[in-house]
């Protein structure tokens, strides 16, 4: 069965060298996932932190379900993910080498649970955001060009 993305942090990709990809469960309540069933979920300001051998996800939001009035879960709450010890033990020393960072990649269902894709990575510099941007510019004209010559347009 597919995996069903629910939201992507595509930011990460741009503004983080991704070196490692881990699959990570995620402990929530009832109406969260509710609420992640209806896509109602943003990692744009997500992070994941590494504390006391246990792997949490901050800043993550989730939007209130409509029939959870009465027990209403926190929207930027933390969360608590779920990993293998070794796993966490290699995240550990991973995020110990200078400059790395655990960061969200996406949110998706798998197999009717709820998965985080969390990647090891490390911040880009400005003079290698502007080569990315440049390299996508390039791309994305060499795809035009190709279109247009298949298509018979001309410029």
């Amino acid at each position: 069965m597919a995996a069903t993305f629910i939201a992507q942090n595509r930011a990460a990709r741009f503004h983080y060298e991704i070196s490692e990809k881990f699959e990570a469960g995620i402990v929530l309540r009832g109406s969260e996932v509710k609420s992640l069933r209806e896509g109602r979920a943003s990692l744009a300001e997500a992070y994941a932190t590494v504390e006391n051998g246990e792997v949490w996800l901050k800043q993550m939001h989730i939007a209130s379900f409509f029939a959870a009035r009465a027990f209403p879960h926190v929207e930027r709450g933390i969360r608590k993910l779920l990993l293998h010890k070794k796993q966490i033990a290699h995240l550990i020393r991973a995020v110990s080498r200078e400059g790395y960072t655990l960061v969200p990649l996406d949110l998706h269902f798998s197999n009717g649970r709820v998965k985080v894709t969390l990647g090891v990575g490390r911040g880009r510099k400005a003079h290698d955001k502007r080569a990315v941007l440049a390299e996508r510019t390039a791309t994305r004209e060499a795809v035009e060009e190709v279109r247009a010559r298949r298509d018979g347009r001309r410029d």
